[in-house]
């Protein structure tokens, strides 16, 4: 049989033909049909059985048809005797054969699950390594990142924007102003403690002063909507101890001066913390580190990390508008050992420098990239990921791994449906800016395409941090795919069994785990409010949203300087990029999904 045709079986008829010759089942139908006619041509008998097999399985229905009709017959014959061999021997077999014909077709009504062709799509790693070294090599030239509302962003947004445009969707850049504070210039801090002589700490009269400074990034980092201050050494502006940032009345004494947090867990969000800095009049907020990942990234020291604070919560705080000029920022645990030591246990305290050159209380353009594939029906499945980062990292895994996961699965389902044609469903992939800073792209366009999306969506796919740190004796090699639909988690479930079939070499090394939630927001089994699927379950008029996310593990450097490429492990993201690329696919061609 020649290709020409072979091509004109589906692709479960190819894979029932490969099947039965004990070959692997693998691939697109190009490479189905090449796989047989390679066979075919090189052995004569081999030819046979694919036409056999082919007659066999285009004839199916014919052959089960025709068993019940004289499976009757049989039954009408009547058995004379006490044994009469033949016709048993009839009724066994025509028992068989309707037993059989039931155990190919599993009918709904006696209990079985519709059986569905999953056809694996393929994962390029080193497509997706060049991916992510583009994305990080659009950050800021100091401080690396692609915060949202900068030309680092934009600049990111017209790339993916390219990149989908190149694949062949159509493409829509959608812009939205949001709330957004922007960090201008580098910042600083710094401790200074005069000299016997010394009558100022620098310049004239500077004699025996010693300063010590603090590194931007590795020994603090500004906190999200941060106020800006430019505190001199000469002001003395004064600091309040306010432990562990549980008393009260601490908060109330503190008025006018630097409040000193010490973060000994994660009890206070920052929400919390800066909301009180905020109605008790602070001059300043400084939070030390000292639990989160200490002692596993950077020596025996707990890096100082970005976390952003909820814009509502904080403008209800302060009375209706942003504190424009309440400095926010985390110091590392060394660091604060520094800072108590020199200005909360010394009977002569340093004085202190601190210049934050932030604007918080205005809107910027933040992006919303969009490639889309319009199928026959309105109907649409989504996938995304976050393509901005927190402003002072490369955010390798937070989230360049999701956004490098989205191109390299949107490539994939580009070519399957050029390949194949039209698909019943539209597919779209869109990235989001404004996620770090409170999920604001995605929930913008949720928003904005309302109407379309309560009647329409499908199914949205979320990729954030769907990353393994390649360090699995010491981070563990975990992936949780989790999703609140039943129909859907079995999908993904039956999709990750044939993942580990037909793809062990990399399945083997990961531990992939599953979780279904779909309890009602505010019940411990509900999905999760952390990253940009939230829009699309929770705001969307009328009804919840489906969704299904992945996130990884092992990746202790998430929102501090170190969350490098140097720790990016691309393999991992073929897991979920495949598993979950699969079932976009099934979806796109299959609308009785």
């Amino acid at each position: 049989m020649d290709e020409q045709d072979l091509s004109k079986h589906s692709v479960a008829e190819l894979k029932e033909m490969l099947r039965n010759l004990g070959l692997p089942v693998s691939g697109r139908k190009a490479d189905l049909i090449a796989r047989l006619s390679d066979l075919s041509s090189e052995n004569d008998s081999a030819h046979d059985s694919i036409s056999s097999l082919d007659n066999s399985v285009s004839m199916e229905d014919d052959v089960v048809l025709a068993e019940p009709t004289s499976f009757q017959q049989r039954m009408r014959t009547p058995v004379y005797g006490p044994f009469n061999v033949g016709a048993l021997i009839a009724i066994g077999m025509a028992l068989i054969m309707v037993t059989a014909a039931i155990f190919v077709f599993k009918p709904a009504w006696l209990g079985f699950e519709p059986e569905y062709d999953y056809e694996l799509i393929d994962f390029d790693q080193t497509q997706v390594r060049m991916f992510a070294e583009d994305l990080v090599g659009l950050g800021h030239p100091e401080w690396e990142g692609r915060m949202s509302g900068t030309v680092e962003e934009t600049n990111t947004s017209q790339y993916i924007l390219d990149r989908l445009q190149d694949m062949g969707y159509t493409p829509q850049n959608n812009e939205f102003q949001v709330p957004m504070h922007h960090v201008n210039s580098e910042p600083s801090f710094r401790l200074c403690v005069r000299g016997a002589f010394s009558v100022s700490c620098e310049g004239f009269g500077a004699f025996g002063a010693q300063i010590t400074p603090f590194q931007h990034r590795s020994d603090y980092v500004i906190q999200g909507f941060s106020g800006q201050s430019e505190y001199m050494f000469d002001e003395e502006i004064s600091v309040t101890d306010l432990g562990n940032g549980s008393d009260e009345s601490l908060w109330q004494s503190a008025t006018g001066t630097i409040g000193y947090v010490r973060a000994e867990s994660s009890q206070f969000s920052n929400t919390e913390l800066y909301s009180n800095a905020a109605s008790n009049d602070l001059a300043g907020l400084i939070s030390v580190n000292k639990y989160h990942q200490c002692g596993k990234i950077e020596g025996n020291d707990c890096v100082p990390i970005f976390k952003g604070t909820n814009y509502d919560s904080l403008v209800e705080a302060n009375g209706g508008s942003l504190p424009t000029d309440i400095p926010f920022i985390s110091i590392s645990k060394d660091a604060g050992e520094i800072f108590e030591t020199m200005v909360l246990n010394s009977s002569e305290p340093a004085s202190i420098e601190l210049i934050i050159d932030v604007t918080n209380d205005q809107e910027r353009t933040i992006y919303v990239p969009c490639g889309t594939i319009e199928g026959k029906s309105s109907e649409v499945i989504i996938a995304g990921a976050h393509h901005d980062t927190v402003y002072q990292a490369q955010g390798a895994v937070d989230d360049t791994s999701g956004t490098a996961s989205v191109l390299e699965m949107a490539r994939q389902l580009a070519e399957i449906i050029n390949e194949t044609g039209t698909p019943e469903r539209t597919v779209r992939f869109c990235t989001w800016g404004g996620e770090e800073e409170g999920l604001w792209g995605s929930r913008a366009y949720v928003q904005q395409m309302q109407s379309s999306l309560s009647d329409n969506l499908r199914l949205y796919i979320n990729f954030d941090m769907n990353h393994v740190d390649a360090d699995f004796a010491n981070r563990g090699n975990s992936l949780t795919l989790f999703t609140n639909n039943k129909d859907d988690y079995d999908h993904i479930v039956r999709i990750a069994d044939l993942y580990k079939q037909e793809r062990s070499e990399i399945a083997d090394k990961y531990q992939i785990l599953f979780s279904l939630l779909d309890g009602a927001q505010g019940d411990a089994d509900q999905m999760p409010c952390n990253s940009d699927h939230c829009p699309f379950v929770y705001d969307l008029d009328g009804k919840t949203g489906r969704a299904a996310v992945c996130y990884g593990s092992g990746s202790w450097e998430y929102h501090t300087y170190l969350d490098t490429m140097d720790r990016f492990n691309e393999e991992s993201l073929a897991v979920s990029s495949t598993i979950y690329g699969t079932y976009m696919r099934l979806l796109a061609f299959n609308s009785d999904v």
